[in-house]
């Protein structure tokens, strides 16, 4: 039987201001599960197969939402997991306070999430600032983490070529001057280059807009000061390293990192992949990635 959550992934808030459109949007914020962290943070997050297990989190990248998770929602569900795809705080439907923000900040949220649906140890997954939020979930509190995986990130954020830190910097410049749409727009023509991505191109600028801006500019300044590399030794749960071949925002051999610190992981690098492994081949990213679980469960 599937989640009563299933159906819910597709709706999304509106900025029409039609009363119809005005409903819908209310009624969204009704059904999509939320958790209140404080009187001013709101954690909003998909939940699939309640009754499953193991739990696993899928934590999205940077500007996106936990709907970006579609393509392995329900492979994992076939499987049997408890699916939970939060949106990170400031990310699509999950508040921002406000304040300053560090990484840590962002893993303590999830530690909440899982507290307050009373699950755990659970499989956590993350993608490129997801990656870093489970890197510090799984230091912060090891005991809440059952596994890694860890797909197109980093435990530093430090470009290793001077196209890389231009890129960075020039994207920190837009997002501060000209605004989120305008940067937006740059990331999502990276992330996805050609033609025949197009789709992907629009629904990502459609789920980065749906941020906060100041939180968005937020995160972006706690990833630049993100750096647990000299901690990475003290992960030693079951860690996979997944990474795009052709990845033009993290390089491989930051990614590669991660493997050689860690004493526990294995690191698989996709052919022809590029930074969104989980939406360009999502084939090939679900079956390593469930193989691996399936191995531990």
């Amino acid at each position: 039987m599937v989640s009563p959550y299933v159906d819910r992934v597709l709706v999304q808030p509106t900025t029409s201001t039609s009363k119809t459109q005005t409903v819908r949007s209310f009624l969204f914020y009704l059904l999509v599960p939320t958790i209140q962290i404080t009187p001013h943070q709101t954690i909003h997050y998909l939940e699939y197969n309640p009754k499953g297990t193991p739990p696993i989190l899928l934590l999205h990248g940077l500007g996106a939402t936990g709907a970006s998770w579609e393509f392995q929602i329900q492979p994992l569900f076939e499987a049997g997991f408890h699916v939970i795809a939060p949106d990170i705080r400031g990310f699509g439907n999950s508040s921002y306070p406000g304040g300053r923000l560090r990484v840590s900040n962002l893993s303590a949220d999830m530690v909440s999430l899982l507290q307050s649906l009373q699950v755990g140890p659970a499989h956590v997954v993350g993608l490129s600032m997801g990656g870093a939020i489970a890197v510090q979930l799984a230091l912060d509190g090891p005991n809440r983490v059952k596994s890694l995986v860890l797909v197109s990130t980093f435990a530093s954020l430090r470009p290793k070529n001077n196209r890389l830190w231009f890129y960075f910097a020039f994207r920190f410049l837009l997002v501060h001057t000209l605004g989120l749409p305008t940067q937006a727009r740059l990331v999502a023509k990276r992330i996805f280059p050609h033609e025949n991505q197009a789709a992907f191109r629009e629904k990502f600028l459609q789920q980065i807009n749906q941020a906060d801006p100041k939180g968005y500019r937020a995160v972006m300044r706690a990833l630049a000061f993100f750096d647990v590399t000299e901690r990475l030794p003290e992960i030693n749960i079951p860690t996979l390293v997944v990474s795009g071949e052709e990845d033009t925002t993290i390089a491989l051999t930051t990614q590669q990192h991660l493997s050689h610190w860690m004493p526990n992981t294995h690191h698989v690098i996709i052919p022809k992949g590029g930074h969104a492994i989980t939406v360009e081949q999502p084939g090939i990213f679900n079956e390593t990635m469930i193989s691996f679980l399936q191995k531990l469960s």
